[in-house]
């Protein structure tokens, strides 16, 4: 295991259990998939890049939507690039990675758009997942943000990240929870 990847578990294991939003002007140590029952406010995203990135990261990972991935996202785009959680800081995608997603998800909803008329999170299932199969091994004519099988490959782990790296992710594949830092509360 690399360095960055060593402190990126001890990171999680420490600051995922709980992330510092703001609801009402006040601030609440909520899980991804709180903020988001609550409807926490986004700071980064728009409502459309909302969409946009709760339907293809539940079309990456079933359940990704529900666990907050928007909200696990916006709330890594608003702390220092040095400190983000996103794989994105990982494989060295330039900071802002607000510009990454923003693009990404902008190119996701054109692309959809030509060739289904329709952006992605209006799509049926089906057209989804075709969709992403196909972009996850060609980047899509006519597509404007970074190379698609790259978007594809970062938020995947996002999705995997907000799903599975949790106490109760760990749970769901059967695997023993043994953190370094065991995390202050649970999701």
């Amino acid at each position: 295991m690399s360095l960055g990847s060593n402190r990126r578990v001890v990171l999680k294991g420490a600051a995922l259990s709980g992330l510092v939003f703001v609801l009402d002007g006040a601030e609440l140590v909520l899980s991804p998939r709180q903020a988001r029952a609550r409807d926490v406010p986004l700071n980064v995203l728009t409502a459309d890049e909302r969409s946009a990135l709760e339907a293809f990261g539940d079309t990456l990972l079933p359940g990704a939507k529900e666990a907050g991935i928007a909200y696990f996202v916006d709330h890594q785009l608003g702390v220092p690039p040095g400190e983000a959680l996103l794989l994105a800081r990982l494989v060295n995608v330039a900071p802002p990675f607000a510009n990454f997603y923003r693009a990404g998800l902008k190119a996701l909803d054109e692309a959809t758009s030509r060739s289904h008329g329709l952006p992605f999170a209006r799509l049926p299932d089906d057209v989804k997942i075709t969709f992403v199969d196909q972009m996850r091994q060609r980047t899509p004519e006519g597509w404007t943000g970074p190379p698609s099988p790259f978007f594809y490959y970062v938020v995947r782990n996002d999705a995997v990240d907000v799903v599975y790296g949790t106490e109760e992710g760990f749970e769901k594949l059967g695997i023993p929870y043994m953190p370094h830092i065991p995390p202050t509360a649970k999701w």
